[in-house]
């Protein structure tokens, strides 16, 4: 936001999805995606496990057609926080854009991925290849991160769009 819009108390459009851009946050980097769910503790790991909390929340907001406004808001804030964090660990401003669009481009294929192994029942296979980069994890880390991340999906379907977009994550 600019000095000029905080000094006039303007904001953002896409501030009032920050809560649920945060929460999203909040939950991809909970401690038992990488301690039982075997997801690497790494920049990539973190990336992706946000990648999924994210796309399974988008999911779920695309079924309702007014929320469109909200689900392009929450990929804008997605995309800044991206910019930021590559910005922070060195990438140059020469090569941030083509960084950036790939994490776009891998956003929207996790979201059709998950969308589809849920509904095919082949989630875990989503999962090996985006979540895990094709490296099989162990079982049981296997078995924890689908359920948790299933069990996520089921709630949001079943909370209004309002708590979801207030940040109530299930």
């Amino acid at each position: 936001m600019s000095f000029i819009d905080r000094l006039f108390g303007r904001r953002n459009a896409n501030e009032a999805v920050r809560p649920l851009y945060n929460e999203v946050v909040a939950q991809g980097r909970a401690a038992h995606w990488y301690a039982q769910g075997g997801v690497p503790d790494t920049i990539d790991g973190r990336f992706e496990t946000i990648a999924a909390i994210l796309a399974l929340v988008i999911a779920r907001l695309e079924l309702e057609p007014e929320q469109r406004q909200t689900v392009a808001w929450l990929v804008e804030l997605f995309v800044h926080d991206m910019d930021s964090q590559l910005r922070e660990i060195g990438i140059g401003d020469m090569v941030v854009g083509k960084h950036v669009g790939k994490m776009m481009g891998a956003l929207g294929g996790r979201i059709g991925a998950y969308r589809e192994g849920l509904k095919a029942g082949e989630f875990e296979a989503a999962l090996v290849r985006n979540l895990y980069r094709g490296s099989e994890p162990p079982a049981a880390a296997l078995e924890h991160t689908a359920e948790r991340l299933r069990a996520f999906y089921l709630a949001l379907h079943a909370a209004p769009a309002d708590s979801i977009i207030a940040g109530q994550l299930p």
